[in-house]
């Protein structure tokens, strides 16, 4: 024996928007009336989506107080670096201004090979501070750059 057969009366405006979504293939009415009622009937249908959504919006929440808290610990350092070389730091005699640059230069070089090293193993000073950093996929705009 078949389904059995009922007659529904709709509102204009719900009628519209059921015949809208069965114009895409593979969905007809009967099968969304039939959902509808049995995610009305049965709650837990519904709920496990929502519940899954508010998990997945939770753990957006967490990363965001992580990134958060990085980045209030990126500001106070460079902070204090800044603060600490303006004060301390005396200025270079004129005549070994062009030395102290190349000297700088060749530190600077240095020290972003470190970083572009320690960004790519996934590792780095951020561990002693308790920060977890991911490793960087093969294909990272810094790889990307120096292959070209």
């Amino acid at each position: 024996m078949g389904k059995p057969r009922l007659n529904l009366r709709l509102r204009a405006e719900l009628l519209r928007k059921l015949e809208e979504a069965t114009r895409r293939p593979g969905v007809t009415k009967n099968a969304l009336i039939e959902q509808a009622l049995e995610e009305y009937f049965e709650p837990e249908i519904r709920h496990k989506l929502e519940e899954r959504l508010l998990a997945r919006l939770d753990l957006f929440e967490v990363r965001q107080g992580e990134i958060e808290r990085d980045v209030t610990l990126l500001l106070e350092t460079l902070g204090q670096f800044v603060l600490y070389w303006l004060t301390r730091t005396d200025p270079i005699p004129e005549g070994e201004r062009e030395t102290a640059h190349a000297l700088g230069q060749r530190r600077f070089d240095f020290f972003i090979d470190q970083v572009v090293r320690k960004v790519r193993r996934g590792g780095g000073i951020g561990g002693q501070f308790g920060l977890a950093a991911a490793p960087a996929e093969k294909d990272s705009p810094v790889e990307q750059n120096e292959n070209e």
